[in-house]
């Protein structure tokens, strides 16, 4: 993919950096993982900073001091979950969004300050953001809804769908900052097999310039989002990048995600995992094989029989943390101890490694 912001090789790991920022990692951090591209979320800029301060200041490159491309989301997703009953709104009251087919109505997480979110206002956020790439505003429809419930939230999705590219090509597809910003939808439909198929329909005929796939089961169900695929691989457009939302908690989610058919995968667990004493071990066995003596290639750094552990995280491996030699005791007393050094540096290595496995991937199929 060719971005204002440099070119994407596929498949690609994406990196998630909420708040403008990929959790304990500087912009050279992640520019030494060799991340093709980032996350950034609209839900949570448009909270905060805002986006009068954040065109002010240029857009969310110039702030983050970050040069390659930024994929943002929607804000759908965050506006469902963090306001449909969860912990976070609890507080202020339990349930704090309202859907209608114009929007959602929300209230803040932060403060529990009223919005209404819009198709038309996610590609305006997503616009003064200053996103590469930019994510149609859809309904995140749980696996369990019934058909009839996800019914008529594909119904909203899909009028949305077209609001965004309406949206999107009255601004001439560019963002403040007069650079070009692709525009990908989404296919949704929980696990209903005819519904699943007939929103891959539905998007590939809309002129985005790439598809993703999005619900509970991806990223949750590796499972689930191999059979959905499954039902949609053949509808989808085969020159198009397909985007597969939220997926890439373990290694073998990768390799999995590329065998059906995924180009693109992001996840928070990298750095998630990192702050919590994971990190990753193994290696690409073959193009279908990760293999690994620790389950799901998670070695945990705080356990006892690390602590005089001189050797680095895993041999061969190139990111920082590894090729400056701190070894296994060191991380094992800065994790122990809760050193905000231990943060930086295990998160070097699990992004580094996702990004890796995706690179190994991709020469696996060039070959």
């Amino acid at each position: 993919m060719i971005t204002p912001h440099g070119r994407v090789k596929t498949p690609i790991f994406m990196p998630v950096g909420t708040l403008a920022t990929v959790k304990a990692l500087d912009s050279q951090d992640i520019e030494q993982t060799q991340a093709q591209i980032i996350l950034a979320n609209t839900y949570h800029l448009y909270l905060r900073p805002g986006m009068e301060r954040l065109v002010e200041l240029g857009g969310v490159h110039q702030f983050m001091n970050w040069p390659g491309p930024i994929l943002t989301d929607s804000g759908g997703f965050q506006v469902f979950s963090l306001g449909l009953g969860s912990k976070e709104t609890a507080k202020n009251g339990g349930q704090l969004a309202q859907i209608t087919d114009e929007g959602v109505q929300f209230k803040s997480h932060l403060d529990g300050s009223a919005h209404f979110l819009t198709p038309e206002k996610s590609i305006e956020i997503q616009q003064q953001i200053g996103a590469d790439i930019m994510m149609a505003f859809d309904e995140c429809t749980p696996d369990k809804a019934t058909a009839e419930y996800t019914r008529q939230a594909l119904d909203r999705t899909h009028a949305w769908a077209e609001r965004c590219v309406m949206a999107w090509e009255q601004a001439q597809r560019l963002s403040v900052y007069g650079q070009y910003q692709a525009l990908f939808g989404i296919v949704q439909g929980a696990m209903h097999q005819s519904l699943r198929q007939e929103s891959a329909r539905f998007m590939s005929k809309l002129p985005f310039d790439g598809i993703a796939v999005g619900g509970e089961t991806v990223g949750y169900n590796m499972a689930g989002t191999q059979e959905l695929m499954g039902w949609i691989d053949q509808i989808l457009p085969a020159d198009k990048p397909r985007y597969a939302m939220g997926l890439g908690r373990d290694p073998q989610n990768l390799i999995d995600a590329v065998q059906a058919g995924f180009d693109m995968f992001d996840c928070v667990a990298p750095t998630r995992f990192a702050r919590n004493g994971t990190l990753y071990y193994g290696h690409l066995k073959s193009p279908t094989e990760f293999v690994s003596p620790f389950k799901n290639g998670r070695l945990q750094i705080g356990n006892a029989q690390f602590a005089t552990d001189k050797h680095i995280i895993q041999e061969n491996c190139d990111c920082y943390t590894c090729r400056e030699g701190y070894s296994r005791a060191y991380l094992n007393h800065l994790f122990k101890t809760e050193e905000l050094t231990y943060y930086r540096l295990a998160s070097i290595h699990n992004v580094r490694f996702m990004v890796r496995l995706s690179e190994e991937i991709r020469a696996c199929l060039l070959h």
